[in-house]
């Protein structure tokens, strides 16, 4: 009797921290500014893409709910009204599951609450400046209508090809404008080099 009770408690404790786990891995969240906003939710199980869907909040009737593929994880999503407009717009951090671990920006902005656009997000390895000693490891957050990106810096010797740490951190602020054809765009505002602490 004792020991089948041990192992029902086992297998409890065992489907409990299954369950948490899988829970841990689904990303669900609804974010608003004002009564307006929006839902994001995605399984968030496969490390390389996952399958996003994203629901207006407070928006035009009409205004439908919408999926699309996203490379990585989900890890954390913020609103605020990027481009001063009065309307939410979403911003959804994305980290990928390569050797080192780098993060990627998915915007969507809210066109007077009718309908959405994106804010697209510039590529860190396109800007020289930007990505000499970037190794990835990116923290993302948004501050008084900006968005802030930090991630350490490295040096890589040119011979043995070892990655060391400068004890630097960059900080990078990007702010929205109008992009092509009517879309918007994360433009780079300024960047600093810091001592990490």
């Amino acid at each position: 009797m004792a020991g089948s009770k041990q192992l029902f408690l086992l297998g409890f404790a065992l489907m409990t921290l299954l369950g948490v786990q899988a829970q841990s891995k689904r990303f669900d969240t609804t974010m608003k500014v004002g009564k307006a906003g929006y839902r994001v939710t995605t399984r968030n199980n496969n490390p390389e893409k996952n399958m996003l869907t994203v629901e207006p909040l407070g928006f035009d009737a009409n205004m439908r709910e919408f999926s699309f593929e996203v490379k990585g994880r989900v890890a954390r999503a913020e609103v605020d009204d990027l481009n001063r407009d009065n309307f939410p717009d979403l911003v959804i951090y994305l980290v990928t599951n390569d050797s080192i671990p780098k993060g990627n920006v998915v915007g969507i902005s809210s066109d007077a609450n009718t309908s959405v656009k994106p804010i697209l997000f510039p590529d860190i390895i396109d800007d020289p400046k930007l990505r000499d000693g970037y190794k990835g490891y990116d923290q993302f957050m948004l501050m008084e209508g900006q968005l802030i990106r930090r991630f350490p810096l490295y040096t890589t010797d040119s011979t043995t090809q070892v990655i060391t740490p400068t004890g630097k951190m960059r900080q990078v602020m990007y702010t929205i404008r109008p992009g092509e054809r009517g879309s918007l765009k994360f433009f780079v505002q300024r960047s600093y080099d810091y001592n990490k602490q």
